[in-house]
């Protein structure tokens, strides 16, 4: 239920924004690891592409090509998007603009989620409201500190791209973190909306997919980014911001109205509700029946992650397998491109290796939701609500197993969902994908169980299992464009996979990644067996 509050009037004080520097600085302190990280990861993928399209594409004639390929190419432009020029400044917007963009949407949701609604429901916000502590504070501190993440993103990237033309950079590095805040204050109206943490991301990035999906949609039916599906998606308006090709500056005023509108709804909502409550409460389930068990209760609390997880796989498969006959075309005798997708998908045939090679992207988003999900066991221990199910009959074992079926379960699942729309998309081939796909789940699962090592002996560092993924991410990503050496590459458990399809099946390896992620959470059972728990 909700409950008004006289607006602007806390606990401690009847200033609304007492005690928000100090807040922020906190904020800053608990993040200091997490948003340099992401940051970095950002920036990196961003700079490094100049070079990395300098080398495949070199020469005017080739990148005039690049550009026709692209006004003909649907599929292409609904994975990254219209081509407006072919300076390589131009090239770079066009290449990793909305992955970019779609990062910083997502460091701006966990930051502001964090400070917020994770502050209320793990019930340490209640304690820094009893204090001389503003209504609005926390929430300010929130948006400041993704004001920071996404400040200190735009000005890597518009130094790192200004050898590129000044303005260009100053433009895609502004859109960049514009989008950032978009989302960030749309993450602060659903902290208001929502008694879950868990919930409130999950809407957030709920939002992102679809802009995602709206923009890919309105990309692959017009090549100047005009389509009225494009324009309602704020991934389509960093596209329309057009940096190095004749820059939009007004497009900048609709991203910064738009998050500023949200931003005002969110603290219009903060001043109307008490703390810990909410305007769309959780409706009470049912205490026995089919959540008797742990396991049914671990899958009512994540059935709406697997479902939303699910969607997004389903879409993503379609969408990559769509393409997936444009790819040929679109490399054509560029031997550097195709050396790229040759090292990220194997020595077969193009059309075979750019499967592999997305498939393979595929598995390393995977990985986040194996992350996300087995962290939520950390979740449910620091808020309290793992004690009185622990109380009772359930031992430690059986109520971690619940969390644990559902995320290795749901990673394999959400991997066989992507390779079903992968084969729909691509009208063919559907064994051979699908099992390409099962073939990338050994290792995300080593991944899982990295997080599951660490929750279990080391549960104040169970969040560095972000840092894990995000680092294979990057190398799976990444690492074949930068021409990473082998031996780095291979440091992810991504690079021991066969490259299926169109390569041979190889199952020493594939065995011994079951046998190390198997290792890994056995250990962090055992530790979380014996350690005490919420420390």
């Amino acid at each position: 239920m909700t409950v008004t509050a006289a607006a602007g009037v806390g606990p401690g004080t009847s200033r609304p924004l007492a005690g928000t520097g100090t807040l922020l600085r906190f904020a800053l302190r608990r993040d200091r690891v997490m948003i340099p990280v992401w940051v970095a990861v950002n920036a990196l993928m961003v700079l490094s592409m100049p070079g990395t399209l300098e080398g495949l594409y070199g020469t005017a004639a080739e990148r005039a090509d690049l550009v026709r390929q692209m006004e003909t190419n649907s599929s292409l432009r609904a994975m990254v998007g219209p081509l407006f020029d072919d300076g390589l400044g131009a090239l770079t917007a066009w290449r990793v603009g909305v992955y970019a963009a779609a990062l910083a949407a997502v460091t701006g949701l966990l930051v502001v989620v964090r400070h917020t609604r994770d502050e209320e429901e793990s019930g340490r916000q209640e304690v820094v409201a009893s204090g001389m502590v503003g209504r609005r504070a926390s929430l300010t501190a929130a948006l400041l500190a993704a004001g920071a993440a996404n400040a200190a993103l735009a000005l890597v990237v518009t130094a790192g791209l200004a050898g590129l033309g000044a303005a260009g950079a100053v433009a895609f590095g502004l859109g960049v973190a514009g989008v950032g805040m978009l989302f960030a204050t749309m993450a602060a109206i659903a902290a208001q909306l929502t008694e879950s943490a868990r919930l409130a991301r999950g809407l957030t990035a709920g939002v992102l997919g679809g802009a995602f999906v709206l923009r890919a949609a309105g990309d692959s039916a017009t090549a100047d980014g005009s389509s009225v599906l494009t324009w309602l998606s704020p991934l389509g308006w960093l596209e329309n911001l057009r940096p190095f090709a004749g820059e939009r500056w007004w497009v900048l005023g609709l991203l910064a109205g738009a998050a500023v509108a949200q931003g005002a709804v969110a603290f219009l909502l903060a001043g109307r509700r008490d703390l810990c409550m909410s305007f769309l409460p959780t409706r009470p389930g049912p205490a026995a029946g089919r959540l008797a068990t742990a396991g049914a209760l671990a899958w009512r609390l994540q059935r709406g992650a697997v479902a939303g997880w699910s969607a997004g796989f389903l879409l993503a498969g379609l969408v990559y397998g769509g393409m997936t006959e444009g790819a040929a075309d679109l490399v054509g005798d560029n031997e550097q491109a195709r050396g790229i997708i040759e090292r990220m998908g194997g020595q077969a045939a193009i059309t075979d290796a750019f499967m592999s090679a997305m498939i393979g992207m595929l598995g390393l988003v995977a990985a986040l939701y194996v992350v996300s999900s087995v962290l939520r066991l950390s979740g449910e221990e620091t808020s309290g609500r793992a004690e009185p199910v622990l109380a009772g009959a359930v031992g430690r074992l059986r109520w971690a197993a619940g969390h644990l079926v559902v995320a290795f379960g749901g990673a394999a699942l959400v991997l066989l969902l992507g390779g079903a729309g992968f084969a729909a998309g691509h009208g063919r081939d559907a064994g051979a994908i699908l099992g390409a796909c099962l073939v990338q789940v050994p290792a995300v699962w080593v991944v899982g169980g990295v997080a599951v090592l660490l929750h279990g002996l080391l549960p104040r560092a169970a969040g560095a299992a972000w840092a894990v993924a995000g680092a294979v991410l990057l190398l799976g990503w990444v690492g074949p464009a930068l021409d990473v050496p082998q031996a780095v590459l291979d440091v992810s458990p991504f690079g021991h996979l066969p490259k299926l399809p169109g390569g041979e099946m190889d199952w020493p390896p594939v065995l011994v990644l079951l046998l190390i992620a198997g290792a890994l959470v056995t250990v962090g059972l055992a530790g979380l067996r014996r350690r005490d728990m919420s420390t």
